[in-house]
């Protein structure tokens, strides 16, 4: 294991010797094996299903998890399934999870897909993905999943099998009891086979698999991504950047003696990659508290005590669960704990001091993207952190900023803003099922362009500062605006439309929108919104703010102009934020600032004190200027 505090360490690990020439398993079940064999006794992963200090937790060890994986491969493969064959899983977070992750890309393929989207998305999904095996919840009290699910199966008829976890073993008396006394009972509509999935796990072997192990690298997940509303994108994941996301943990970050606990999705690559599987190959402990993670009843309240009862060294985290993290007092002995490392939104600066303040650990900020199979670049855990900025580019990954709106790729320079395009063995194209969602993709030389906007500094840390592709990212969860603005534009007095991330103390962003009538049209925005809400396929998607304006800023050919409307957001959020608090300060303008892109000019009055307008606009991701 290496540490690392500057980027002259990381470049003397890639000195050592090529990656290819590193000797690391093809195959994750490769790895599985070899962490078996290196700590089989130790414990691998664990899960309660209560927040509450001494809830029920069930743990596998590294043989256990082996074993299960095992079990899970062949049921499988029991079930029809080849290597070319999709298993979906729509699932909250287990040890199952985990499980079926693990052994679905053993035999087959693996879709991970989001509970909580509705039966159409789901659908849609299983379609792209042409699942024919999907393992869900059972039935359970205060859940819809299986209800949901169901649903979806019906339609897709291409889907031959629903495995059912239930949530019952997880639970203790009088819970156990009660339960199945309330269990909601439905009646599904699809034509697929329903079997209990731990009955079918069971009835598989443990100690072999019942078909050749895989041997060579090739696509084994597909992974959602580009907004988990608008038509879907999946990203195809090799073994081979499964495994490189495991071997930068290995190498950089975690040994056996490790416990990370992560309150995240395993449907979202974060969780599943430089968490699940830098435990897969270092042997470190992770630890899901509650199927909902952060949603999770009582998560916030007993975090502090979760990290004590496992003796966490590594929280996994994202800027909105430090935001409420900061509202309870740290209530626990923390001492175990070395770092943060938050990921999948900026980490406004504020926060990060407030939680530096409050427990002595500092957040280690990250940045990656589903289409690389996530890690890019990292602050480092024991060097020089900049806050705001998401680190250094990693082992083997080669980051560059370029001009990509000349048409000839010319390189940045140091600290000028250009789109972030990426290299690394966790790149591999084509990226898109869908090869015309390829389209320009790797048109640099084979580097993946983002679509994110950042600049590199003069000592390498990398900076994002903007995005070019215009999700909406609301608490990490990404918002396509084209469901927003294809809903107002189906109202007959909307002519144009624009949504975009207004910002947000704690999600980072909420979706808003803004809408010229046309001629003559009186509608106002409560009944847009009345209009739209049914038309979206997530509440997280509805607007929390809709203005109506005279004319949207456009460009030369007749689009929305986006930008313009960012400066619209950043004012009137900032300008109500400083009025309830009471300061003597107002919003200047929003300019489009070299290194930081878009950034607030606060113009202060002769009596503000400067640091409480700087502690409260801090909160927010939103550069700040004052005079």
């Amino acid at each position: 294991m290496h540490q690392f505090k500057t980027l002259d360490d990381l470049r003397a690990i890639e000195a050592e010797m090529p990656y290819a020439a590193r000797a690391v398993p093809v195959t994750v079940y490769q790895a599985l094996e070899q962490v078996a064999a290196r700590h089989g006794a130790r414990p691998a992963i664990s899960f309660q299903m209560f927040s509450e200090t001494g809830a029920k937790a069930q743990t596998l060890t590294w043989d256990q998890v082996k074993s299960r994986v095992t079990q899970a491969a062949n049921l499988f493969r029991s079930l029809g399934l080849g290597e070319d064959d999709t298993v979906a899983y729509i699932l909250p977070t287990l040890n199952e999870t985990a499980i079926t992750l693990l052994g679905g890309m053993t035999a087959a393929r693996v879709a991970p897909i989001n509970p909580l989207l509705e039966p159409e998305k789901i659908a849609a999904l299983l379609r792209e993905t042409r699942a024919r095996v999907v393992v869900t919840l059972r039935a359970f009290p205060k859940t819809d999943v299986a209800q949901k699910v169901a649903e979806a199966v019906a339609l897709v008829p291409d889907v031959e099998a629903v495995l059912e976890v239930d949530l019952l073993p997880h639970l203790s008396p009088p819970k156990s009891w009660i339960v199945p006394l309330i269990r909601p009972r439905h009646t599904p509509r699809h034509r697929a086979r329903v079997l209990d999935f731990a009955r079918e796990l069971a009835a598989q072997p443990s100690d072999r698999l019942v078909f050749e192990a895989p041997s060579v690298d090739r696509i084994a997940a597909y992974f959602h991504t580009g907004g988990t509303t608008g038509m879907p994108k999946l990203a195809q994941h090799r073994y081979a950047g499964m495994i490189y996301n495991g071997w930068l943990g290995a190498e950089l970050l975690f040994t056996e003696k490790d416990v990370l606990l992560c309150p995240l999705p395993l449907f979202h690559v974060f969780a599943a990659y430089p968490i699940l599987m830098c435990c897969v190959m270092s042997g470190a402990h992770v630890v899901f508290p509650t199927p909902q993670g952060y949603r999770g009843e009582g998560v916030f309240d007993n975090f502090w005590k979760l990290i004590e009862r496992w003796g966490v060294t590594f929280m996994i985290t994202v800027p909105t669960a430090l935001a409420a993290l900061m509202s309870r007092k740290v209530d626990a002995d923390i001492s175990t704990l070395r770092t943060g490392i938050s990921g999948s939104a900026a980490l406004p600066r504020e926060l990060y001091r407030r939680f530096e303040d409050a427990t002595g650990v500092q957040i280690a900020e990250g940045y990656g993207l589903t289409e690389a199979t996530c890690l890019v670049s990292c602050n480092p855990v024991d060097g020089a952190k900049k806050i705001g900025s998401v680190g250094f580019p990693l082992p083997y990954a080669e980051v560059k900023i370029l001009r990509v709106e000349t048409g000839n790729f010319d390189d940045c320079d140091v600290d000028e803003v250009g789109e972030i395009c990426v290299r690394n063995p966790g790149v591999t194209p084509p990226t898109y099922t869908d090869n015309d969602k390829n389209h320009d993709l790797y048109a640099c030389d084979g580097y993946l362009c983002t679509g994110d906007l950042g600049r590199l500094d003069g000592d390498g840390y990398l900076w994002i500062t903007g995005r070019q592709k215009d999700l909406i990212i609301r608490g990490g969860h990404n918002i396509d605006p084209a469901e927003i603005e294809d809903a107002l534009l189906s109202h007959p007095d909307v002519s144009f439309a624009g949504a975009i991330g207004q910002p947000d103390a704690k999600a980072g962003e909420l979706p808003c929108a803004y809408v010229e009538l046309v001629a003559g049209a009186k509608v106002t925005p409560e009944a847009l919104l009345a209009h739209i809400t049914p038309r979206l396929s997530e509440r997280a998607a509805r607007p929390k703010h809709i203005e109506i304006l005279d004319e949207l800023p456009k460009t030369a050919v007749g689009k929305v102009f986006k930008p313009d409307l960012r400066r619209l957001a950043i004012t009137r959020v900032f300008n109500t934020v400083l009025k309830d608090e009471q300061l003597d300060a107002t919003v200047r303008d929003v300019i489009e600032d070299p290194k930081q892109g878009l950034t607030a000019h606060i113009a202060l009055g002769a009596q503000t004190d400067p640091d409480k307008v700087s502690a409260i606009l801090g909160q927010f991701t939103i550069p700040v200027r004052m005079d």
